[in-house]
This record gives structure tokens, sequence and C-alpha cells, in this order.
């Protein structure tokens, strides 16, 4: 199992210092959420992404997906939402991320509306997807919160080069169960957000083991198919702590170690490994 963590957590913190940060708390990767107020997003010249490219690899932390807000379900024009994605891939393929994340944004729209827009603009930008080495991952979120929607859509399109996020605290908040949400994403998983939170209705950022989230039974799910040492993209856990949108909560930075402690401590327990014990 290999441990990315979503810039999300560190809001308005240099990529540099995430990097380092990130590294000594012992993940291996990054999710980069890619906005204009972010150091990363899709108006950087070559030269700039040449220098984010620098400073995650000189701390030894792999770009893992970038955290896109191309809303592919939305209604409207095709045309915006497919430039949109394709900036976001050609961006990741330019920093080596193997992911882009995007919304659904469905809204109002009846839920045939919306899977059918989402799997029509996501099979238009498949097949550069795919010459760009970058998989476009439609993130179980609003209008498509649960795993069986998302994977509707990914069904319907079929390229393997479109996959799905699990957000694993929207599944959960929809109604299933992990191993209900594993098994509808099986085939399209591309990797899992582990969240923690006081209750489905409270969804204040919590370090992974301090909520209610069963977050045990979405490591059980994902290692039940994942082979120990194999570090596909579907065995990657990536922690999105949302302090970004919750000033209040802790910054992140002082609990990457325990929390990677805790989640490994979670997949020895779900591949039978013994238990981890302190240094």
């Amino acid at each position: 199992m290999r441990l990315a963590f979503s810039t999300l957590g560190m809001p308005g913190l240099p990529l540099s210092e995430v990097a380092t940060l990130v590294a000594g708390g012992g993940f291996h990767g990054v999710e980069l959420r890619v906005h204009p107020e972010e150091p990363v997003h899709t108006g950087l010249r070559l030269t700039q992404r040449v220098d984010v490219v620098e400073e995650f690899k000189e701390a030894g932390v792999e770009i893992l997906a970038l955290a896109g807000y191309a809303r592919v379900a939305e209604a409207g024009e095709d045309e915006p939402v497919l430039d949109e994605v394709r900036a976001l891939a050609e961006l990741a393929r330019d920093l080596g991320a193997r992911a882009v994340r995007v919304f659904p944004g469905g809204g109002e729209q009846s839920q045939e509306e919306a899977d059918a827009t989402a799997a029509r603009r996501l099979a238009r930008c498949a097949p550069l997807a795919a010459d760009l080495g970058v998989r476009l991952l439609l993130e179980t979120h609003d209008s498509h919160a649960s795993a069986a929607a998302a994977a509707r859509v990914a069904a319907r399109v079929d390229h393997p080069s479109v996959g799905v996020l699990w957000d694993t605290l929207h599944t959960w908040r929809a109604g299933e169960t992990p191993a209900e949400s594993y098994t509808a994403l099986h085939g399209h998983l591309g990797y899992t957000q582990v969240k923690d939170a006081p209750s489905r209705e409270d969804t204040t950022p919590l370090p992974p083991g301090e909520g209610t989230v069963p977050l045990d039974e979405v490591v059980r799910a994902v290692c039940a198919s994942e082979p120990p040492g194999e570090f596909g993209t579907g065995a990657w856990l990536c922690w999105e702590y949302e302090k970004r949108w919750f000033a209040e909560v802790p910054s992140a930075a002082p609990l990457l170690a325990e929390v990677a402690r805790h989640l490994r401590g979670l997949h020895a327990s779900a591949v039978g490994e013994p238990p981890l014990t302190e240094a």
C-alpha cells in the first residue's frame, strides 16, 4: 500500500515545504489541487511546470494525481468542459502525474441526463488521455456521490483511460458500505481518498482513526484484491484533509507521521501482517 497526501490539507504553503513535510511524514506521493489560487494551475508555463516536477523529485515524492475542478456532468455546452479536461490532462502529462480528478456536477438534471452528459464528455477526452499516459477519474461526489453512480458512468464510457476516484466519505454518506462501494468500483478504481469525520452529518475533518468513517473496512476491501507488494494505482490511499474549507481544524503538518502510521497499521491488519510496533 502506498500513501499520498492531498495539498488541500496545507493551503498556502510553498510546494518546497509541502514536499519536505510529506516525505518526512512517511508519505510516498501527493495529490495536487489545481486551481488559479494554488501554485499549480493550468496556466503554468513550461519552465514553471519543470520547477514543480523538480521540487517533488528532489524530495522523493511522486505526483500521483491532479485534483481538477472540471464538472463533466454539468448542464451546458460541451466544449468549455472538454477544453478544461484537456488542459488538465496535458498538465498531468507535463508533471508526470498518473491521473486527473474530475467532478460530476450533474446538478438538477435527471440521473439519466447527467450520466449521458458525463459519459459523452469523458469518452471524447479518453483518447487524448490515453495518448498522454493519463487516466481521467470521476470522483464519487455531488450528483454521483455513490460508487454505484460513478461506476455506472465509467462502465458506459468503457475505456481504460477513464475510471473512478473513490472518495470514501461521500460513498459512506450515500449509504454504501465500503465493501459495497469497492464491489461497484471493481475494474474502475483509480485510487482511494481516505477521510474521517465525526458523523455522516458533521463532515469536519479529523485525522483518520478519530472519527466514525469505517476506514478499516475501506482498507480491507482494497487489500482483498490488491496483493501485498503490488503498488498499482489502485493500491494508493490518499489522505484528504480539507483544511482549506475548515480553517478551525489543526494544521496537517504535525499529524502526518501519526496518520501514516495509522494507515499502515490498517494495511498490516488487512493483509494479516504482525501489528506495527514503535521504533
